[in-house]
């Protein structure tokens, strides 16, 4: 399936040839299959917009998804859309050049949301929920305008667990960023097709694609972000026990509520003994 090279998308041309990628190339394309399944993304005939910030993870969700169209496994037509956010210095030629020379249908939006969030927010503060609110709002328009039913983000497993921790550090609750989701006014979906992929196989296949990688200098270059915080904690636990990570995100799908402590998801004050269970049962019966 991996190994013919004539009827391959051109996202792909030029993929190295070796065993150890084709092993990277076939999980990352499982992973991304497995979630498109398990969590009911496709909907034949949709269009789907897939936002392509230029970092690694998102040229992992355009290649894989246009990998998988290209095989027939994902019955819905694909937009690219890079949101250019106005931060300065950033290359806006690279995407929509790169993006025609793939072949990938694709729209290049400009809204300077950079101004506002470096406007409201104080020196220091962090910049990213209001980007990331800004950043949501502008997508979604994109969407309804493209008649698009879904947009398509990527967010990797590592982007699911932190958050999850950043919840429970910081936020007071077990939450995490779902893969599948309806924005507030209902008329759209919002996907993570690399729920499944680790962050470190987006980075070995983008490097070994050579995509044109463009940091972001906006929220990154912010020091003690709540985030980063977190991120060193799973590295921390990663290094001592190699596979932890994936042992968490495996426990994130495998939540038992009457073993928690949240009566609105486990009816606690209906918990019944078995005695009680009987004597309920006689009493129903006159006996």
């Amino acid at each position: 399936m991996f190994d013919n090279a004539d009827d391959i998308h051109p996202l792909f041309h030029g993929a190295p040839k070796s065993t150890e990628f084709k092993k990277l190339r076939k999980r990352i394309v499982q992973n991304v299959r497995e979630a498109v399944e398990q969590y009911g993304m496709v909907e034949p005939g949709a269009k789907w917009l897939v936002c392509l910030s230029g970092g690694k993870d998102s040229y992992t969700l355009l290649a894989i998804l246009h990998e998988l169209k290209w095989r027939g496994l994902l019955p819905v037509e694909l937009l690219a859309c890079n949101l250019d956010q106005g931060q300065p210095g950033f290359p806006a030629t690279v995407l929509p050049e790169f993006l025609d020379r793939m072949g990938v249908a694709h729209r290049i939006e400009y809204q300077d949301t950079y101004s506002i969030v470096m406007d409201k927010i104080p020196a220091g503060r962090t910049y990213c929920a209001l980007c990331s609110r800004l950043r949501r709002g502008n997508l979604y328009r994109i969407a309804r305008e493209e008649g698009c039913s879904a947009v398509v983000l990527g967010h990797h497993r590592d982007d699911i667990l932190e958050t999850f921790f950043m919840n429970l550090f910081h936020g007071g609750r077990l939450a995490t960023m779902p893969p599948k989701l309806v924005n507030e006014e209902g008329d759209l979906f919002l996907y993570r097709p690399l729920a499944h992929v680790a962050e470190a196989d987006c980075e070995r296949f983008a490097r070994a694609m050579g995509y044109p990688i463009i940091p972001c200098d906006l929220c990154g270059s912010q020091d003690g972000l709540q985030r980063q915080q977190v991120k060193q904690i799973l590295d921390g636990w990663e290094k001592n026990s190699p596979g932890r990570r994936q042992v968490m995100f495996r426990a994130l799908m495998n939540i038992r509520p009457s073993h928690m402590l949240d009566p609105g998801l486990f009816d606690f004050a209906a918990l019944m003994r078995a005695e009680d269970t009987d004597n309920s049962s006689k009493k129903a019966d006159g006996r």
